[in-house]
């Protein structure tokens, strides 16, 4: 069932901003992305040419944010400076949404990992509460991504129930990584379409997918550094199907391959939503 598209800050298909990848993006700049997304911190405060480079791409493609260092679950305070100046990176750039990890990253200092939050009604509460004061600073509806996690602090809630009992004290969005549902899914034994399909449309603003590493037969490892598997390709079509063709971002942070590849799989997004529009027309 298609949504209303006024829901989602973008469309289409996008690709995820990486240094690496900028100065060859530059050179021929491609038709087939439709927005773009960086990390907040690795840009603010960022000027002389490479600032340049960043408001070449930002005058050029529509852009959301996604952060990594808000640790909206630490027990050490909220930094509310980093809030303001991502408020205003947003309105230099037109920045159209930011979104973060529900998760913890650091406590007098940054662990440079993204840690678990415990699964219990206390932690919604807590993590409720600070994503609402973020959400007032800002001024606007922010985003709360699912993470992959490998050891569950506290599991007296399941995953799902957890980020929806966040996502409805703190109203706010969901931005949904469908990879990180296939590898949760395989590292603690529950199934990826039941998780799926209890995700609420009506706070969904836009997808993430990336490829994971395979430990072993039951061990993944989110890493953002291979292709797509085709479990995650084939969980994103049925979430298309359910919730019609969300705006989907395709991440890669490293191992990088020539950009033609990479464009082949944001077209591969680009087909899949177009047969779930196609799909949803004949429905009626």
């Amino acid at each position: 069932m298609t949504q209303n598209t006024s829901q989602y800050p973008v469309s289409g298909a996008g690709l995820g901003l990486r240094r690496a990848l900028a100065d060859k993006l530059m050179a021929d700049p491609p038709d087939d992305i439709d927005f773009m997304e960086v990390a907040p911190e690795n840009w603010i405060h960022v000027g002389g040419a490479l600032g340049k480079k960043f408001r070449w791409f930002t005058e050029r493609y529509p852009f959301v944010i996604h952060g990594l260092s808000l640790s909206i679950g630490s027990p050490a305070p909220l930094d509310e400076q980093l809030v303001r100046d991502i408020k205003q990176f947003m309105a230099d750039h037109n920045i159209r949404m930011y979104s973060e990890h529900l998760s913890a990253s650091g406590d007098d200092g940054h662990l440079y990992d993204l840690m678990p939050i415990p699964f219990t009604e206390d932690a919604v509460h807590y993590v409720a509460a600070r994503i609402r004061r973020v959400q007032d600073i800002l001024e606007q509806r922010i985003a709360m991504e699912n993470v992959s996690y490998y050891a569950p602090v506290d599991s007296s809630m399941s995953e799902a129930d957890f980020l929806l009992a966040v996502l409805e004290e703190a109203d706010c969005d969901l931005m949904l990584d469908i990879n990180n549902i296939v590898v949760n899914s395989i590292n603690h034994g529950y199934d990826a379409h039941d998780f799926l399909q209890r995700m609420p449309a009506e706070r969904l603003r836009y997808f993430h997918l990336a490829g994971h590493f395979v430990e072993d037969e039951d061990l993944r490892i989110d890493t953002h550094g291979t292709p797509v598997d085709e479990q995650s390709w084939s969980l994103l079509g049925d979430a298309y199907e359910k919730f019609g063709a969300v705006p989907t971002l395709l991440e890669r942070d490293f191992n990088f391959p020539p950009i033609e590849e990479l464009l082949n799989e944001v077209r591969k997004i680009k087909s899949l939503q177009q047969s779930a529009s196609l799909q949803d027309a004949a429905n009626g």
